[in-house]
């Protein structure tokens, strides 16, 4: 019978209610599964939490920002990590997001196709 691990639901909720900015203009348009996905925010997989999640595409969505600048080597970690359990990560900077908010999310959508194998 396999294990269950809770999840830190209350680290998760702490991360939602402090989202940065871009993250909350990015969830206006993956929320309610707008781009053709069920999106989730800030939820655990493995040891890290997912800035977005499709769980249904194992697809990943990071926002980088600052805190990514300053530790680049725990980025790549977690990339791996989550390849490693079969997802797909797509990052993106927080100046794209408010910048060009379409483009991000017609990326996403491109990226959706492809996994459903509609391309």
């Amino acid at each position: 019978m396999p294990t269950w691990n809770p999840r830190n639901t209350k680290r998760a909720r702490k991360l939602r209610n402090t989202a940065t900015p871009a993250e909350q203009r990015l969830w206006q348009h993956l929320s309610r599964s707008q781009p053709g996905a069920k999106f989730s925010r800030q939820m655990p997989v493995g040891p890290w939490y997912a800035d977005f999640l499709c769980r249904e595409l194992k697809l990943v969505i990071e926002l980088d920002g600052f805190s990514h600048d300053v530790q680049p080597d725990r980025d790549e970690r977690r990339d791996a990590d989550l390849r490693e359990l079969g997802y797909h990560v797509l990052h993106f900077t927080n100046a794209d997001v408010m910048n060009n908010t379409e483009g991000v999310v017609i990326a996403i959508q491109r990226k959706i196709a492809d996994l459903r194998g509609l391309k």
